[in-house]
């Protein structure tokens, strides 16, 4: 083969490699990254859809309009008709600013975007002959009013969800931006040190407390050999370190369940100890820490530390939920949910069902378990540790009369003066109906006294609006 034949034959293996790698990389395009570009807010062929289409109506569990589009001067205006109310949950879409919450997530829906270049060109020239889908939200209107006159004043978030199929009842993160104004103060929400624009529920990352001790809890229990009987003498000194139970408190010979319902640092530092780094992390990410909860609004991973080979003090600090532990207020929701729901953790949705214009159901959100957290047995356990917590221990304020509350107070430590103080927990213990996770950010206060009366309010009336 002459030197001629052979850099031809290299020239064409340099484009026949080109070829198809330009080959596989469009269809790696058309696969799995087209419907994200097509959806995304920078995508200017989504608003000229916009201009066609008139946008579908966001309303909730019983039929009442949340949000909704109307034609004036052939400009589309999209009202947001209570004000703060669901800023971070239906969001908004704006041509100047884009969209966030729902108004992105199920922005195609709400365009019924079926991509039909005829319908368009038609559209253009004789006007928009279809509206776009509506959505039914799980959201109870009223206990979300509610929700959200109980956390003003306050910063922080509750989720409120069903915890047997995943349904959220409401969402509330404080503080918040009302979005039928925020053409006009763009600058001052987007400026504001306090992060309007965040959404706490499903983005705010906080340092747990002693609501971690259900998972703590959770993993002793799968885990026989582990100690469950302790000297609590309101303190115990790990390698140098001196973890103290709240006050000093020395709360004497306990077992699993009064440290439970004492919040006893000192035990569930021991049992920590006890279980070793892996296996208190094995437990937390079945409580899906460490992983991406699959729902309708952007979230943030809680955070199981990655650090391998803890220090002894690092472990028995993760254990009582303090050190580099943090989560969000949905996953605690998601927590109590799977407690309640004996140890099945269900995914959560925001949204029932997609209905077209002719009011026909195009597609429901039917309940998914999304990770198994225990057996049947040892969530019945915690269960019933947890009523106790309520009747006897930290979670007295959660107390509702003639119903039986299981939960958890938590208060935690964090990079600033002033605790973060929680609660999570379900109603009724036996047969739960809600659960519920309150966040108090900096309150610094303790979750009994400040969250528990909260969450023992919402609940009450969510047993009460959801008969």
């Amino acid at each position: 083969m002459d030197k001629f034949s052979r850099r031809m034959i290299k020239v064409l293996i340099v484009y026949s490699t080109l070829f198809i790698s330009l080959v596989v990389y469009l269809s790696y395009f058309e696969i799995f990254q087209a419907e994200q570009v097509v959806n995304n807010n920078y995508n200017k062929r989504q608003w000229v859809n916009e201009e066609y289409v008139l946008r579908g109506i966001i309303a909730d569990r019983n039929g009442k309009t949340l949000a909704s589009s109307r034609k004036i001067d052939n400009k589309q205006i999209r009202t947001y008709k209570f004000d703060k109310l669901y800023s971070h949950i239906i969001g908004y879409s704006f041509k100047e600013y884009g969209k966030a919450g729902l108004e992105s997530s199920y922005n195609k829906e709400l365009l019924n975007n079926n991509e039909n270049p005829i319908r368009e060109i038609t559209e253009k020239i004789t006007g928009p002959k279809e509206e776009g889908n509506n959505l039914i939200l799980a959201i109870d209107h009223d206990l979300q009013s509610y929700t959200q006159k109980r956390l003003k004043g306050k910063k922080g978030a509750i989720v409120l969800m069903n915890p047997k199929n995943g349904e959220i009842y409401a969402m509330v993160s404080k503080p918040d931006f009302d979005p039928s104004t925020m053409k006009d103060k763009w600058a001052e929400i987007t400026e504001d040190k306090n992060s309007p624009l965040l959404n706490r529920a499903t983005m705010g990352l906080y340092t747990p407390g002693s609501i971690f001790k259900i998972i703590t809890a959770t993993s002793a229990l799968e885990n026989e050999y582990i100690e469950k009987t302790f000297q609590c003498e309101g303190s115990i000194n790990i390698n140098g370190y001196v973890l103290k139970d709240y006050k000093g408190t020395a709360h004497g010979k306990v077992d699993l369940k009064k440290a439970l319902i004492v919040s006893c640092n000192v035990a569930f530092g021991q049992i920590g100890l006890d279980l070793g780094e892996d296996k208190l992390k094995n437990t937390a990410e079945k409580y899906m820490l460490n992983k991406i909860i699959p729902f309708e609004l952007l979230t943030k991973n809680s955070v199981f530390p990655h650090k391998r080979n803890m220090s002894r003090p690092e472990l028995a600090a993760t254990a009582i939920g303090q050190g580099k532990i943090l989560v969000t207020p949905l996953n605690m929701a998601m927590v109590a949910s799977a407690i309640a729901n004996d140890g099945k953790m269900m995914k959560p949705f925001l949204v029932k069902e997609v209905i077209n214009p002719k009011g026909r159901t195009i597609h429901t959100n039917l309940p998914q378990t999304l990770s198994t957290v225990s057996s049947k047995n040892i969530a019945e356990a915690i269960k019933e540790m947890m009523i106790d917590v309520v009747k006897l221990g930290t979670g007295k304020n959660a107390r509702i009369k003639n119903v039986k509350v299981a939960g958890k107070t938590g208060t935690a430590e964090n990079d600033t003066e002033k605790e973060h103080a929680w609660f999570i927990g379900f109603a009724p213990a036996d047969d739960p109906k809600v659960a519920i996770a309150v966040v108090l950010e900096n309150e610094g206060s303790t979750g009994g006294k400040s969250a528990a009366p909260i969450a023992r309010d919402i609940m009450a009336a969510a047993l009460n609006i959801l008969k």
